[in-house]
């Protein structure tokens, strides 16, 4: 089977594949991931679609993030998926590659060389709070500070992914030592990156964003956050949906302690 470069003319192809996976078409998320990262594909045998999609991301020059890991129902259980992931890992070279994997994924990337490194789970719900007076909307003119400070604490260069959040989200709110970002996806707004020197101003930006939006908000946090994962549960965010986060390489680069939020998954 022959594997090659996506292009926007398969976003369709894409969302057909998902809802077959039973995931949303999540279009918006797919058209910035084609833009920010390397999509491939195999095309189905019967002509009908793809058989297999993932996405490489690289950040600077020596970490990268791999997502959109599907294969078609009727061709499960046949090695496309290794055979599409093995090519992606070669894509990367000696990159650490990161990504989230489900328990249904998991023995697949075990067996590609990647270790579980940690847990996150998706919280979902209405927030219920004040604005917290700490934060303020961001415009573009914020956007070099914000650079820093994640080249600083995120530790690798996802400038490019980062200079996006104004044209892609929804609403991006800074306050002294940390920013964060928030961005409408099929069925709920998910807050999303947001980066911090301390829990408290996290908090603060997280709030606000989730005020911002209104209705349901998504929040992806590590389960070694409990502490931020009971303040949000306190404001009206539960109903968690667990995750593996796994690594093949080196370490995550960066300040771990002051990335609260990804971007999105698919991000790491």
């Amino acid at each position: 089977m022959l594997i090659r470069r996506l292009t926007p003319a398969d976003l369709d192809d894409c969302a057909l594949l998902a809802k077959d996976r039973g995931w949303l078409p999540e279009r918006h998320k797919w058209r910035l991931l084609f833009e920010v990262g390397e999509p491939y594909g195999i095309d189905a045998p019967d002509g009908d679609g793809l058989a297999a999609t993932n996405i490489l991301t690289r950040y600077g020059k020596d970490q990268a993030v791999i997502s959109m890991v599907l294969t078609a129902s009727r061709f499960g259980r046949q090695g496309i998926a290794r055979k599409l992931m093995e090519h992606v890992l070669d894509q990367a070279g000696e990159r650490t590659v990161s990504l989230y994997a489900t328990d249904n994924g998991r023995p697949l990337y075990e067996r590609l060389g990647f270790r579980v490194v940690g847990a996150a789970a998706k919280h979902t719900g209405v927030f219920s709070g004040e604005p917290s007076g700490r934060t303020r909307p961001a415009t573009e003119a914020d956007l070099d500070g914000i650079l820093a400070l994640d080249a600083e604490l995120f530790g690798t260069d996802r400038s490019a992914v980062l200079r996006r959040m104004f044209g892609f989200g929804l609403r991006v709110r800074v306050a002294d030592g940390g920013f964060g970002h928030c961005w409408r996806n099929d069925d709920n707004t998910v807050i999303g990156p947001v980066v911090a020197r301390d829990a408290a101003t996290a908090r603060a930006l997280i709030g606000d964003l989730a005020l911002d939006a209104g209705g349901e908000v998504r929040m992806d946090f590590d389960l070694d956050r409990q502490d931020m994962i009971t303040w949000a549960g306190g404001h009206g965010i539960g109903a968690p949906w667990q995750v593996s986060r796994m690594v093949r390489g080196g370490d995550l680069p960066g300040d771990l302690t002051c990335q609260y939020l990804p971007f999105m998954q698919a991000l790491g």
